[in-house]
């Protein structure tokens, strides 16, 4: 049993209005508590999990251009979160790692996630949020496993012509 074609942008525009919402929902909160932007709690969150990564890989895993990242990641040394080391092999490249200022900010940071989760998740049933995790990690996988952007092109539907009058 497949999803209706029909159900399918209603599908896509849920997952992207939840998305949305939890993010400004987490800007709002976030900002009064940590005094971060959304782009600079984000690019110290993926610093924590790649301590040591070049500024040029965590654009590309940003999908950001090298400059705006360079611009966030100047705001974050200049607020003692982030520090700029030598690379140990290559005296062009910069590695980014974590001062030890960053880790109450990340423990807010949490805090803040999980409050807004569990305002997001208020009177769902923990099956249906077990549920939920399971389909997104699918879809996730599903999109992920695709390298050929030619196998991955999504073929339009048909447009149905309505009959006015």
């Amino acid at each position: 049993m497949g999803i209706g074609v029909y159900e399918l942008p209603a599908a896509g525009a849920a997952l992207h209005d939840v998305a949305h919402l939890l993010r400004k929902r987490f800007d709002q909160k976030a900002r009064g508590v940590l005094g971060l932007t959304r782009a600079q709690w984000i690019t110290l969150a993926k610093i924590k999990h790649n301590e040591g990564i070049n500024q040029s890989a965590l654009a590309d895993m940003m999908e950001l251009e090298p400059i705006t990242l360079a611009r966030i990641v100047d705001k974050l040394v200049a607020q003692g979160l982030v520090e700029r080391r030598a690379h140990a092999t290559d005296r062009r490249m910069r590695t980014l790692h974590m001062n030890r200022q960053a880790t109450p900010v990340l423990e807010k940071m949490q805090r803040v996630a999980a409050a807004v989760f569990e305002e997001a998740l208020a009177g769902v049933a923990p099956s249906d949020i077990d549920g939920m995790i399971k389909t997104l990690n699918a879809i996730k996988r599903n999109l992920s496993e695709r390298d050929d952007p030619a196998e991955s092109a999504v073929v339009a539907a048909p447009v149905r012509k309505v009959k006015h009058g």
